[in-house]
């Protein structure tokens, strides 16, 4: 059944960091291959899906309690290291627009 069949019913997903539920636009859609966890902004990847808040906190949250594996049902380790990469990126990149948007302080 789609989202559009449930008309009074909004898609969610949950963060597997956090384990809050969001809509799809808040969250992060991952997917795995060949060993690695790559992030899929434009969520158009093939393969079964895991979504998470794009924040360093969520992430963390995620690998200490070893989320990935369980969220993409694989045995073993993931490797991680370009969805850090594009969390870290994503959460400068928030900082200077969040600065560049406050109001100056003047008095």
């Amino acid at each position: 059944m789609t989202a559009a069949a449930r008309p009074g019913k909004p898609a969610e997903r949950t963060c597997i960091g956090c384990r809050k539920r969001s809509s799809p636009a808040d969250l992060l859609r991952m997917t795995a291959s060949g060993g690695h966890v790559l992030p899929d902004p434009a969520r158009r990847a093939p393969g079964r899906g895991a979504h998470l808040h794009p924040t360093t906190e969520c992430f963390e949250l995620a690998v200490r309690r070893k989320a990935f594996p369980r969220a993409f049902k694989v045995p073993g380790p993931l490797d991680v290291t370009g969805l850090r990469e594009y969390v870290e990126q994503r959460d400068k990149q928030e900082a200077v627009h969040t600065a560049a948007n406050r109001p100056s302080a003047a008095v």
